[in-house]
């Protein structure tokens, strides 16, 4: 479960295509063969609920140990899936895997007896893994009691105090390699960001060397043409200077349409870019001593909202770092909706400058509608949803 999860994310993982939406990244076919290799230390409640007498007892003991190894097994690879995604298994779903893995290990314990406690490491390690530490602590805790007091309390229990220290020893570590996961994925799509922005601030300089260089020479050429046409036509009637002069005048038309494809072509570039937006807001946050809490991923976003949704949060974050006095500065995203929150004096009368009037038109464009308040936080919200 180590090294795995730091090998997963393939060469290509969210490259851009040509419509501007990254490639979502995929785990490696093979990853879940990585969660099975730990799951050799069930051999013993396995082995213990083997050789049970009663058959009943037997096969359910049999059964749900090998439940619990599937259920371990689909969990991790679940896990690490969502992790490459960006997106961490939500709370409720680790609690309930939780609660069905220490049914399955219930239903064990007839067959198994104090062997179905190795399965206690198993849950910790998905607690510790999944959870927020202080309710990631709650579960370990839980389980180191239960492996302290069951077979003091249950008939024909071995006392299991070494496995205290095992269970312990594994929730360390898979707290650890947690957050090694968590860090160089924040890092892997960080670089992604940056590859991102360095790409459209690129397309920015080539526009505008374009515009400045092929706009200039076909502002010249069109002002050229235009004299020369004039000049034509101040001399005499002469049939031999019709055919010149229909030809300067295609040549004028031909290099107003050239200027006019040439600044349509830069303006169309200088589009701002969603990854642009929050690496640069990140780092205006961070030089105003805001701490920010930004989204690392903008996969769900569609791509037809990400150019507003980046508008929302240049927006947003100018106000916040301007106006607000916040100490914290939060983006929120999801496919319908862009929301930008602090903690800081709130909205004010006056709030709505020009920049929010920009912003309302540009959403309701694009079919969304623009709303200001009150955060929870108890500061400014500004959040643009579908309307």
């Amino acid at each position: 479960m180590t090294t795995t999860e730091q090998q997963a994310a393939p060469a290509t993982a969210g490259t851009p295509v040509d419509d501007g939406t990254p490639v979502v990244r995929q785990p490696g076919r093979y990853g879940w063969v990585f969660s099975c290799i730990w799951l050799i230390y069930l051999w013993y409640p396995l082995e213990a609920a083997w050789v049970d007498p009663h058959p009943f007892w037997r096969v359910l003991g049999v059964g749900s140990t090998l439940a619990f190894a599937g259920l371990f097994a689909w969990f991790f690879v679940s896990w690490r899936a969502q992790r490459i995604a960006g997106r961490p298994l939500a709370d409720h779903r680790v609690l309930q895997a939780l609660l069905v893995g220490v049914g399955l290990l219930t239903l064990a314990a007839p067959a198994a007896h104090d062997a179905a406690l190795a399965g206690a490491i198993y849950l910790a390690v998905i607690s510790m893994m999944s959870l927020p530490w202080p309710r990631a602590l709650t579960v370990v805790g839980t389980l180191a009691a239960a492996v302290l007091v069951l077979p003091r309390v249950l008939p024909h229990w071995e006392n299991e105090d070494q496995l205290l220290l095992s269970l312990l020893l594994a929730s360390f570590a898979a707290f650890g390699v947690g957050q090694v996961i968590a860090r160089n994925s924040e890092l892997l799509r960080a670089r992604e960001q940056l590859v991102e922005l360095a790409v459209a601030q690129e397309r920015a300089r080539l526009a505008r060397d374009v515009h400045d260089i092929l706009g200039h020479s076909l502002t010249v050429i069109t002002v050229k043409t235009e004299l020369a046409g004039r000049l034509l036509e101040a001399v005499g009637p002469d049939p031999r200077l019709d055919r010149v002069r229909a030809e300067v005048a295609d040549v004028e038309a031909l290099a107003r349409v050239a200027l006019a494809d040439v600044r349509a072509t830069a303006a169309g570039t200088r589009t701002v870019s969603l990854p642009g937006e929050l690496a640069a807001a990140r780092q205006a946050l961070e030089s105003a001593g805001i701490t920010a809490d930004l989204p690392i991923a903008t996969d769900e976003v569609p791509a037809a909202s990400r150019e507003l949704f980046a508008w929302a949060v240049r927006e947003g974050v100018t106000n916040v770092v301007r106006h607000s006095g916040a100490r914290w500065c939060g983006v929120r995203l999801s496919a319908t909706c862009v929301e930008v929150c602090d903690d800081g004096r709130g909205p004010c009368p006056s709030a709505g400058g020009s920049g929010l009037a920009g912003l309302r038109d540009r959403a309701e464009c694009a079919g969304f509608r623009l709303e200001t308040g009150a955060s929870p936080e108890g500061g400014f919200r500004l959040r643009v949803v579908a309307a």
